[in-house]
């Protein structure tokens, strides 16, 4: 696997393209690959422009001195139910008689390997200072007993665990619409154990119920009104109780999925990706791999090019009697601080919220009193903070409980822990130390800004010199001092924990991503946003596309998805031959 992509710092002023895409995430490459591969534009017509110095966005994986395997920084698996990801990264089979014998898509080969979620009879739950398995629940509910913990549940939601109880309110409102009922009551099953629910809902059956279920609760404040215009905090507290919530959001693990979101798009994020049965793989030379192999498939092309290190701050209608072009941007190289302009045709802004809003406001395509639907769009989603802290450790202290992979939880600030390997030659171990989100945020920067940084120390095969040349991305000194006492406390009085000799701290939320990944905010319709923003003005060629303004928020799907409608939708591509003709890519 090459990560070694050109890119290239420099420029190339008054550079004429045909389409000029903005981000080198995970959306802008695929982009550009299609449109290159698919042979609707040679290399030299479809560019890339970004201002950061690697490929993928929110993708970063790195691999530690000391340790022969990849960590993750940013977005770090894919479900097997991801069509796109799962090709790219897996092939498609020859025919359907010989499904095993794959035909790879990109030239880059990637591993696919399982992402363990580990053993949930040795992983840990600490809540309220109370310390569980996180089977519990399930070991009461076989010897018909309820699991008593420290919240004050409501009489018919105890003894369930959070996944339980997620899955109990979402039953309950949508059966408690006689529409759904009707006409999807069959795939909505509630089994012989008060605590089993199954749905049996595709992502079409979602679209199809999330823009027309209604709360149907005659004593409720939010009875008759629309799902999608109810936060999820507020629906949930109607259902069981604001300490009902407490437990949901504490034993989740994510306090982004508890946040005041939209219901609709909250009930399919909730039994889909975070319930049992979920298949999650990853790639062994790392996530970020899948955005260098589309890179590399671009860049095969004479004339490609990947300009890094070019931040966009503007762009206007070119004059029409001395360009050949539509649009002139205004490029800043960040390496000599100078501008120069680039002129297109087309724009694919291929950024999240905050990278948008950073852009210039008072230009014609987001000015307010022009175009206050875009204002209004660019707007429809919460951006959602978060931050990782990677440990490595000499040996792997999870062992003596028993655990090898898989992540613990808890409600102090850290939130989660994930175990995510030992090196069999050195036994240098490495462990994701903290999940940041949302209202632990505030807890973690106050730590982080501190100017004292973590000092590291040598290790087996982690020499002092080769450290040291991570001494920029280092945690502060605070902040690991701070993780250190919640990993102690999390695991217990008998579990000895050693100091790490290096982290590697990544805030998200630091421009220019302005977030870790988003959600809808309620009462915005959704069906109509997702297509709006894939071209928000008609007479204009230009398009924006991600995660965030997807139906898989924090998925690189998401991006994908978005993009392949963008590139049906405007740029005449066919659908792929090696994409699953069943396969549905949303509103």
């Amino acid at each position: 696997m090459n990560k070694n992509t050109p890119l290239n710092p420099g420029k190339h002023p008054d550079l004429k393209t045909e389409v000029a895409i903005i981000g080198a995430g995970t959306s802008g490459l695929y982009t550009a690959y299609r449109l290159v591969t698919d042979k609707k534009f040679k290399a030299h017509e479809v560019q890339i422009f970004d201002m950061n110095t690697k490929l993928g966005g929110r993708l970063e994986s790195v691999v530690m001195p000391g340790m022969d395997f990849w960590g993750e920084l940013g977005g770090m698996r894919y479900l097997t139910s991801q069509k796109i990801v799962t090709t790219l990264i897996e092939g498609y089979p020859l025919s359907e008689e010989n499904p095993a014998k794959r035909i790879p898509v990109l030239k880059d080969k990637m591993t696919p390997v399982p992402f363990p979620m580990g053993d949930p009879s040795k992983l840990l739950m600490y809540l309220r200072k109370e310390r569980f398995k996180q089977d519990d629940w399930d070991e009461a509910q076989k010897k018909g007993e309820k699991l008593p913990t420290r919240y004050y549940l409501n009489d018919d939601d105890f003894g369930f665990s959070s996944d339980q109880l997620f899955n109990k309110v979402i039953y309950d409102v949508l059966m408690a619409d006689p529409w759904v009922a009707k006409n999807y009551g069959d795939r909505i099953i509630k089994g012989s154990s008060v605590y089993d629910y199954t749905f049996k809902l595709t992502s079409r059956d979602w679209d199809d119920i999330k823009p027309k279920l209604v709360y149907n609760f005659p004593n409720s404040p939010y009875d008759g009104r629309k799902v999608n215009d109810l936060g999820f905090w507020n629906l949930l507290k109607d259902q069981v109780s604001q300490e009902g919530y407490e437990f949901l959001a504490n034993a989740g693990g994510y306090y982004s999925n508890t946040i005041n979101w939209n219901s609709a798009e909250a009930f399919p994020y909730m039994v889909g990706d975070f319930s049992a049965g979920t298949i999650y793989k990853t790639i062994e030379e790392g996530y970020d791999s899948i955005a260098y192999a589309l890179a590399n498939s671009y860049m095969e092309h004479e004339g490609a090019c990947i300009w890094s290190e070019n931040k966009l701050l503007t762009f206007t209608k070119a004059h029409p009697l001395i360009n050949t072009h539509k649009y002139e941007l205004t490029f800043l190289n960040l390496k000599t601080n100078t501008q120069w302009k680039v002129y297109a045709n087309t724009l694919v802004l291929a950024m999240p919220r905050k990278s948008l809003e950073l852009l210039d406001q008072n230009n014609f395509f987001f000015n307010v009193n022009e175009n206050s639907v875009l204002n209004d769009n660019i707007r429809s989603v919460i951006m959602e903070p978060a931050f990782k802290i990677l440990m490595g450790f000499e040996y792997p202290w999870w062992k003596e409980l028993g655990i090898s992979s898989g992540h613990s939880i808890t409600d102090l600030p850290m939130r989660q822990c994930y175990y995510f390997g030992t090196d069999p030659h050195t036994d240098n171990s490495m462990l994701l130390g903290s999940y940041g989100d949302m209202e632990t945020e505030t807890f973690w920067k106050a730590l982080s800004d501190d100017k004292v940084l973590f000092k590291v120390k040598a290790a087996r095969s982690a020499s002092l010199q080769e450290l040291h040349q991570l001494d920029d991305v280092q945690a502060t000194k605070l902040m690991v001092g701070e993780l250190m006492n919640q990993l102690r406390e999390l695991h217990g009085p008998d579990v000895t924990i050693p100091e790490p000799y290096v982290t590697y701290f990544k805030d998200w939320t630091d421009e220019p991503f302005g977030a870790g990944y988003h959600a809808w905010k309620a009462g915005f319709s959704v069906e109509n946003v997702m297509p709006y923003m894939r071209k928000p003005v008609k007479d204009e060629n230009i398009h924006i596309c991600g995660e965030a303004y997807s139906d898989q928020q924090g998925w690189v799907e998401g991006a994908f998805c978005e993009a392949e409608k963008m590139l049906q939708e405007y740029f005449g591509l066919h659908r792929p031959i090696w994409l699953d003709p069943e396969y549905y890519l949303g509103w």
